[in-house]
């Protein structure tokens, strides 16, 4: 592992920023962020891109604009020189309006932005990178879509309670059936919504090795839902392609 990925050694080279939507977008954007990274002088970094559920639209310096699907599994990308990202994480569900047909079509794909949107942008005025999304977004801004916001709605339900970690009891509190919910996860999420809990209970992890966590592996697998530590580790290994233990050096 390369050393600058640990104890937060990232931080040296690497600036993060997150942005809220405008009101308008709110309903279809969960936020904006922006990396900046410079590594001149220095040897090329193979950046760990945690999975995800969101969709993202994201621009690379001023090169076209690229979407890309849920992905239901860790991969990298190799920083080098100078440059900047930024990238418009979608609420879970709420890419579906754009993109006119089941978003399971684009799970662990990316495709050129200009094929969804019949357009590209290229972003070159560092000062106004947001203010260029957005009035790219409000150009073909579609309605409001009711089913949209449930499979939202159902996705924040799974991030904000740890004890969920069970599509039946997901579906109980939502009062719909299992079929229903796992219908609905395909069309506009992309991913069923086991693949969304077993995420989210590696998120909880994340972020509890973030806030300075003392974790003690064993007590929380069965906290996560998982019969023993053997299981949580496969299940944590698959998706941030290290195991537990190696992956909580990342952090201070």
């Amino acid at each position: 592992m390369d050393t600058r990925g640990l104890r937060g050694g990232w931080a040296d080279f690497q600036r993060h920023w997150y942005g809220q939507p405008s009101a308008d977008l709110a309903p279809f954007v969960q936020h904006y962020w922006v990396v900046h990274w410079d590594l001149r002088g220095q040897e090329p970094f193979r950046q760990l891109l945690p999975p995800g559920v969101n969709v993202h639209l994201s621009f690379v310096d001023d090169q076209p604009g690229t979407v890309r699907g849920p992905m239901r599994s860790f991969s990298h990308r190799t920083l080098e020189g100078a440059g900047r990202v930024l990238g418009v994480a979608f609420r879970p569900g709420c890419f579906r309006p754009f993109l006119g047909h089941p978003v399971s079509d684009l799970v662990d794909r990316a495709v050129p932005a200009r094929s969804v949107f019949g357009r590209d942008l290229s972003l070159t005025d560092e000062t106004a990178l947001v203010d260029a999304v957005e009035s790219f977004l409000r150009a073909d801004l579609p309605p409001v879509d009711p089913a949209a916001d449930s499979a939202a709605d159902a996705v924040a339900l799974i991030a904000a309670e740890p004890a969920v970690t069970r599509v039946d009891q997901l579906a109980d509190r939502l009062g719909v059936g299992v079929r229903q919910l796992q219908r609905l996860f395909v069309e506009y999420v992309g991913v069923g919504p086991k693949w969304c809990i077993r995420r989210y209970r590696i998120a909880e992890v994340t972020a509890r090795l973030a806030a300075g966590a003392v974790v003690d592996w064993a007590s929380l697998a069965a906290e996560l839902g998982y019969a023993d530590q053997a299981h949580f580790s496969r299940d944590f290994t698959a998706i941030l392609g290290e195991p537990p233990t190696r992956y909580a050096l990342r952090y201070p």
